[in-house]
């Protein structure tokens, strides 16, 4: 694959609304909890925010965010040097965000995309979210 035509598919991969955030968002909202998206005054800008619950959610992307063991999360052969330097930022920075939230006295949780994967996995991921979130009431 050239340079052109990977730079071309990894510009067209969102950051927002993805697939996985979607799902997460509609079943909270069908067990009636409400909350706000992206909120940009909270540090890492949370996907899900949750702030009855004092709770944020983030999906993460197994690839982009380094879900370790999982066969999704996969480094590139090509390019190395620049794609450890690329995951070791994002996880040190998803460690940092974490930290700084939980310092605040939110909960974090986080969803991998591999756990959103065939209806039964699914399932069992949202209604394990769902049940952390009503834990701490």
């Amino acid at each position: 694959m050239d340079t052109v035509c990977r730079s071309k598919i990894m510009a067209s991969i969102k950051s927002k609304n993805t697939k996985g955030e979607l799902l997460v968002r509609r079943y909270l909202f069908k067990k009636g909890f409400r909350y706000r998206v992206n909120d940009r005054h909270l540090v890492g800008t949370p996907d899900i925010v949750l702030p009855k619950y004092r709770t944020v959610v983030f999906v993460n992307g197994c690839f982009w965010h380094v879900h370790a063991g999982c066969s999704d999360s996969v480094r590139p052969k090509t390019n190395t040097a620049f794609w450890d330097k690329k995951f070791a930022a994002n996880v040190k920075r998803d460690q940092k965000v974490i930290k700084s939230l939980e310092d605040q006295g939110w909960k974090v949780l986080v969803v991998w995309e591999c756990e959103l994967k065939g209806k039964e996995k699914r399932e069992a991921t949202l209604l394990g979210l769902a049940n952390e979130i009503w834990e701490g009431c």
